[in-house]
């Protein structure tokens, strides 16, 4: 006979632990997609003003001092327009999968750090706004650079947005 007052007795075998399956992101796999980011957005935003400046001072040294500040301008035109396209590149992945175009690139992304999904307004501004304006104090960069050698592999803006990078 069974016991009416006995809690339930049932097997459940399809709930899976998501702790489990984080697999934290290697740290030169961090410091490859911030390179793969600074390379891509020298790229979209100083390389253009670069080349325009470059054609511009040649301008201006052939005695074309209107060409030179014009292709000056039209350098800064189209570093704005690379700025832009950077920043809605960024932000589409950030919005989709939590990732930039480097962390696209290698296969990394940011979640929360129970391993759910990060929104924009965190990444934007408390892992970036934030760390940025903070960076303004001298050695705040290389100080929260170094928290990733922690075991947690967490930085000090990881740490503030309450994220971890993993891998995707």
């Amino acid at each position: 006979m069974s016991n009416l007052y006995a809690p339930p007795q049932a097997a459940v075998r399809d709930v899976a632990d998501p702790a489990a399956t984080i697999v934290l992101a290697e740290r030169g796999t961090r410091l490859g997609a911030s390179i793969l980011d600074g390379l891509v957005f020298g790229v979209l935003v100083y390389m253009p003003f670069i080349a325009f400046g470059l054609v511009g001072a040649a301008a201006s040294k052939s005695g074309d001092a209107a060409g030179g500040s014009g292709m000056l301008g039209l350098g800064l035109v189209f570093g704005l327009a690379g700025f832009a396209i950077f920043c809605w590149l960024n932000i589409r992945n950030m919005m989709r999968n939590g990732q930039s175009i480097g962390k696209k690139m290698v296969g990394i992304k940011v979640v929360r750090r129970d391993g759910a999904p990060v929104s924009l307004g965190r990444l934007i501004w408390l892992r970036n706004a934030l760390i940025w304006a903070m960076g303004l104090i001298p050695l705040f960069g290389l100080v929260d650079s170094l928290f990733i050698f922690a075991e947690s592999r967490q930085c000090l803006h990881d740490r503030i947005a309450d994220t971890i990078v993993v891998v995707a």
